[in-house]
């Protein structure tokens, strides 16, 4: 019975995540959604990207039920997967995510939490696995990843929020005034720091 709660829960939280991530590419040019917005070129659309890699791996290749996309080989994994070449799409980027979801989805509605996994690429003793442990791990990454983009996207529009439905009216009057008193509160515990 628990293990059944846990993996309903487990699942509805990543397929709450992947929305989330898919949502923060909504409204921007090709330009936004692929320039680097870091000094080490995190960008939203290679997050979607990496996040289907992330998938297409753990629930595929560490259950013996590799992903039907072509994925290299994890040995000559070379960052690629984390920025859209210039010759990939919007909408191939985002139809991979989506039959990756369809592959991982049905992992992890055939398996059983307790299911055998190998992780080759984890040191050993950790290697071994089962599904449990690499659904809190992909949702884990999930959630880091969907945080980045949270962020990257305010960066370049102001708009935040976890889905469409709770995103609110920017209010740029009362976002500066928030941000002066954190500022203010900031500048205020320097002192306290130089005297120590």
């Amino acid at each position: 019975m628990i293990d059944e709660f846990a993996k309903a829960n487990l699942h509805g939280r990543l397929r709450r995540d992947r929305k989330a991530l898919l949502w923060k590419l909504d409204g921007l040019s090709e330009y936004d959604a692929r320039r680097p917005l870091t000094a080490t070129g995190t960008n939203l659309l290679g997050l979607v990207k990496h996040v289907a890699t992330v998938e297409a791996r753990y629930f595929g290749e560490v259950f013996g039920r590799p992903s039907p996309e072509p994925l290299p080989r994890w040995q000559d994994s070379d960052g690629s997967d984390l920025w859209a070449a210039g010759d990939e799409t919007r909408d191939q980027i985002i139809g991979f995510y989506r039959r990756t979801w369809e592959h991982a989805d049905a992992t992890i509605d055939e398996l059983p939490l307790d299911a055998p996994g190998h992780v080759p690429w984890w040191p050993e003793p950790h290697a071994d696995t089962n599904l449990f442990a690499i659904m809190v791990h992909v949702l884990g990454e999930s959630v880091r990843h969907a945080g980045h983009a949270d962020i990257l996207r305010e960066g370049l529009d102001g708009r935040a929020g976890l889905r469409p439905e709770l995103e609110k009216p920017i209010d740029e009057e009362a976002r500066a005034a928030h941000c002066a008193k954190i500022e203010q509160a900031a500048r205020s515990a320097a002192p306290i720091e130089a005297s120590r």
